[in-house]
Order: structure tokens, then C-alpha cells, then sequence
């Protein structure tokens, strides 16, 4: 079954607010170019997709296991959903690629970048609380998160993608690109808030 509109507009705004992967790889296009920040894509991508399958045979195994555990499990995320929320609206700094990052070839580039989105705690989290919240009831759960997840990763990388083709321009421009870095993460911010609040209450109905 094909993932609901609303699971496709959170995932879009989700997928354009500004946070370490794409700046990551403009990071990595400004060290190494334009092929060095498309192979780090391709690896944020692959590693994203690791998540998914962790996530997707996690929480299929849960809700096998006992459904009430599985509805604490969504209540928790909605509430971290609400928590990541409200941090993107009281910060003020826009997200940085942490550590150096130096030119090293397109290969290397794309195993860094598994690697960087492997390890990345924040994502497993972060699947964890988004997707167990759009499923349906009469189709398989394993399906239903192994297709939104990889619409989601699949986003993430499009988004990925035009960040380090229009690198250039974003590091010409270092204000601007702050002042959108800004006025997405408080949009974004208000939508995962709202998300939040939404399946919270749809599940207390």
C-alpha cells in the first residue's frame, strides 16, 4: 500500500530542513568538488537505508511480539517528534558538518559517507518515531516501513543532491544561506510539533 499525502508532505519537509547530512555533503564538495559531494550522496543514501531495514524489522518484530508495547512505542515517538520540534524552534545556529573534512577521492568519499549516516544515532531514533506513526492496519507492517523509509532516504538524498550542486553558490552567499537555514528549521520545526500533536491525539480518539 502506497504511503497517505500527509506521511508525503512530512517527509518532504523533513527531507528540505537543513541538519548534518547536507552539511555534510557540501562539506565534502567544498573540500573535494562536485564528484566527491555526489559520492558522499550515494553513501548517506546507502547508510539511510540500513536504518530502514533496522527499523523496519525492529518494530515488525514489537508489534508481533505484544501491540500494546508497540502503541508505547508510538507514543514515545510522538513525543520525541515533539521534542526535536521544539528544538529546531528555540536554536539559533544553523547545522554545521562536524570535524574537517578534507579531499580524499569519490570512493572514499562514498564509504565515509555510509559510514557518517551508519553511525548516526539520531536517524535510527528518528525512523524509529516517524514512520510506526503513518502505518494502516490490513497490510503487511514490514512493507508499509520498507516503503516509507525508502521514500524518505530516497528524499533526503534528491535534497542531498541539488545541496551540493548548488554548493557553489550557497558558500558565495554564507548569510544567506544562514537566513534560509533559519526560516526552515523554525517552519520545520512547527511541522514536527504539529505532527507530534496530531498522531498523538488520532491515536486517543
Amino acid at each position: 500500500m502506497l504511503p497517505s499525502l500527509a506521511f508525503f508532505i512530512a517527509a518532504l519537509v523533513l527531507a528540505i530542513t537543513p541538519g548534518p547530512g547536507i552539511a555534510y555533503v557540501v562539506a565534502r564538495t567544498a573540500a573535494g568538488g562536485r564528484a566527491e559531494g555526489l559520492a558522499s550522496c550515494i553513501g548517506t543514501g546507502l547508510g539511510g537505508m540500513l536504518h530502514v531495514c533496522a527499523a523496519a524489522l525492529g518494530l515488525s518484530l514489537l508489534l508481533a511480539q505484544s501491540a500494546t508495547a508497540f502503541s508505547v512505542v508510538k507514543y514515545v515517538g510522538a513525543a520525541y517528534l515533539v521534542y526535536l520540534g521544539i528544538r529546531l524552534l528555540v536554536s539559533n545556529a544553523s547545522p554545521s558538518a562536524q570535524g574537517a573534512v578534507v579531499a580524499g577521492g569519490t570512493r572514499r568519499a562514498l564509504l565515509e559517507g555510509v559510514l557518517v549516516e551508519a553511525l548516526n544515532v539520531k536517524t535510527a531514533l528518528f525512523f524509529l518515531a516517524f514512520l510506526p506513526q503513518f502505518l494502516v492496519s490490513g497490510s503487511p507492517p514490514v512493507l508499509q516501513l520498507v516503503v516509507m523509509g525508502t521514500v524518505c532516504v530516497v528524499l533526503n538524498t534528491l535534497v542531498d543532491v541539488a545541496a551540493v550542486l548548488g554548493a557553489a553558490r550557497l558558500l558565495r552567499s554564507e548569510f544567506s544561506a544562514r537566513r534560509r537555514a533559519r526560516i526552515l528549521s523554525k517552519a520545520s520545526g512547527v511541522t514536527l510539533v504539529g505532527l507530534g500533536l496530531y498522531v498523538a491525539a488520532r491515536r486517543g480518539a
